[in-house]
This record gives C-alpha cells, sequence and structure tokens, in this order.
C-alpha cells in the first residue's frame, strides 16, 4: 500500500467526516446536560471509519452508544474526561479508546492540521465478535464490557504507541478499504479488526508492565485473572519459575485462600460479566470460562452464588 493511496483515503474521509450526522440529542433518563451522539455510518455498517481534518475541534462534554479507537494520527489534540475533570493531551501516534456512553469531549488548536483517525464499533456487534480477542487480559476484558453494567462510565485507554507500530499500518489499511467500500467491505473491516485488537491487547499488556511494580503474589494473582479459562498450578510454576508447591503456599499465605477457591471467584465473576453484559448461551459462557463439561460450571456456580445459572438470568433486569 503506497502513501499516496493513504493519503487519498485520508482526505476522502475527512471530506466525508463533514457529512456525518454526528448530532447530539438529550438522553433519556438522563440529567438535563446529558447529551449523545448515535450511529453515524449506515445502518447495515457494524465498523466504519471516520477521518477528522482540520485545525481547530472543540466539542461539548458528550456521550456515545458505540465503541471507538481514535487516533493521533497527525498533531496532537485534547481529551477532557469528566471522571478526572482534566484535559490529557493525545499525541501524536497515540490512541484514545472509549466505551459505549463514556464521557468526554475533544478539544485542539493549532496552526499545523490535526488529523485523527478513528474506528467505530457497533456495541452489539462488538460483544458478539471481539470478546475472545480481549479475553486474555482481565483489565482490557473489563473495560470493554463494563459498559453494560455501568451505562454512564467515564473510563478510557489512553494507548501510547511507537511511530511505524502495526497498529498504525492497521489503521492506515482500514481507512483506505472503507474509503473505496466494496460490497464485501464490511467482512475485511471486521477481519483487520480483529488483528488491530490484538496489537492493541499487545501493547496496552506491556504498557501496563511497564509502569506496574508488583509483588510476585500479586503478579501471579494477575496471571490467574488473564488466563483463568485455561490457568493450572503447573502452567502458573511454568511461567513463573516456581515450583507448583510454592506456588500454592505463597497465595494461601498471601490472600488466606487456596488456588482452587481463587480460581473459582475469578471464574464466577466473569460469568456474571458475560450473563449480565453479552447474549452468549450459558454453554457458550461455560466454554469460554475454561469448563469442558457444562454440567460442572453448573453445579460450580450454583455452589458459589446459591442459585442456578438460568436462574440468575432470569432475574436480571433488561438492560
Amino acid at each position: 500500500m503506497s502513501s499516496k493511496q493513504t493519503e487519498l483515503a485520508i482526505h476522502k474521509l475527512g471530506i466525508e467526516f463533514q457529512n456525518l450526522d454526528l448530532s447530539f440529542h438529550q438522553m433519556k433518563n438522563a440529567k438535563a446536560d446529558d447529551i449523545t451522539s448515535y450511529w453515524p455510518g449506515k445502518e447495515s455498517e457494524e465498523v466504519m471509519v471516520c477521518v477528522f481534518k482540520g485545525y481547530e475541534i472543540s466539542e461539548p462534554f458528550h456521550r456515545q452508544d458505540f465503541f471507538f479507537i481514535n487516533y493521533a494520527y497527525r498533531n496532537s489534540y485534547d481529551a477532557l474526561s469528566a471522571k478526572y475533570d482534566n484535559l490529557i493531551t493525545i499525541h501524536e501516534n497515540e490512541c484514545y479508546i472509549g466505551q459505549p456512553y463514556s464521557g468526554y469531549a475533544l478539544r485542539g488548536k493549532s496552526e499545523d492540521e490535526i488529523v485523527i483517525l478513528g474506528v467505530l464499533i457497533k456495541k452489539d456487534a462488538f460483544f458478539r465478535e471481539y470478546l475472545t480477542v480481549i479475553y486474555t487480559d482481565a483489565e482490557l476484558f473489563r473495560f470493554f464490557i463494563d459498559p453494560q453494567t455501568n451505562r454512564f462510565s467515564d473510563e478510557f485507554i489512553h494507548l501510547s504507541v511507537p511511530k511505524d507500530h502495526a497498529i498504525r499500518t492497521m489503521l492506515e489499511l482500514m481507512a483506505v478499504e472503507y474509503a473505496d467500500a466494496q460490497s464485501d467491505t464490511q467482512e475485511i473491516l471486521k477481519s483487520m479488526l480483529q488483528t488491530l485488537l490484538l496489537e492493541i491487547a499487545r501493547r496496552y499488556r506491556l504498557q501496563k508492565t511497564a509502569t506496574a511494580q508488583q509483588t510476585v503474589s500479586e503478579q501471579i494473582l494477575a496471571y490467574m485473572d488473564d488466563h483463568s479459562d485455561v490457568v493450572t498450578l503447573k502452567t502458573i510454576a511454568a511461567h513463573f519459575g516456581y515450583h507448583p508447591n510454592y506456588i500454592s503456599a505463597l497465595l494461601h499465605k498471601e490472600t488466606g485462600r487456596t488456588f482452587s477457591e481463587i480460581l473459582l471467584e475469578k471464574r464466577m465473576e466473569r460469568a456474571v460479566l458475560l450473563m449480565k453484559n453479552t447474549s452468549l448461551s450459558l454453554e457458550e459462557i461455560s466454554t469460554m470460562l475454561g469448563y469442558s463439561n457444562h454440567s460442572n460450571f453448573y453445579k460450580a456456580f450454583k455452589a458459589y452464588y446459591g442459585t442456578t445459572p438460568r436462574e440468575y438470568c432470569t432475574a436480571l433486569p433488561n438492560l
């Protein structure tokens, strides 16, 4: 793919951006100043790529009903989050990732053109297509799942990305594809998005590791969280270079619980998240959690929560 192709695609999408319906609407059952924007693409689309090009951007604080990945393609801009009540700067080659209904406002003014390359994903499509991609990172998994439970979240991910990283390349490829859409473009974009999310998850883990200073037991618990579907004492021992008996004793000393008790808690927490926030069947959830026998999942769930998974699902409010 040539740089000329990329520039032509970004130019075309920048012009089309001006015609997108990004108007704001009062949200139902919300405060008077809670406004939101709705899916600006075609109803038949589940993934879209848009490009902001300009010298100034000043949005009111608002929400939106879709996931988005905004990438500072050229120059930098600011993003205001209500939760942290401050402006953070999204520098060139960095990502700002938001959940459905997360509150934010983009701000920027420069003598040099600001270019923001964004990928928007319909909420239902994300839960249906991409959960398995981010499942193995517990923090990332909860970030993408929680909007269903916490409808007015103010969380975001600010991801630093080295220049010429694969994330930028994938975004460019998606822009070129979307700018010259064909009958199979949605399928191609969804495939590209899988790769993009895998790259984002990898970069997120590296960024998190670089900033975190954890004890051995904290590292083990985090590893269990990320791999709760397949983790065993043997796999932990192999990963960290300790004997399984040492791992078992350390966890009991630090938490007062056995390895099996900790693993059960992590699986049950994920089970409830998936039951509340997705349309996955109980059998699909059971498999995702690492249960090869669905009846074992049912028994474990009832023992932990005192009710069967089906009874729990029946009692859930309609979101």
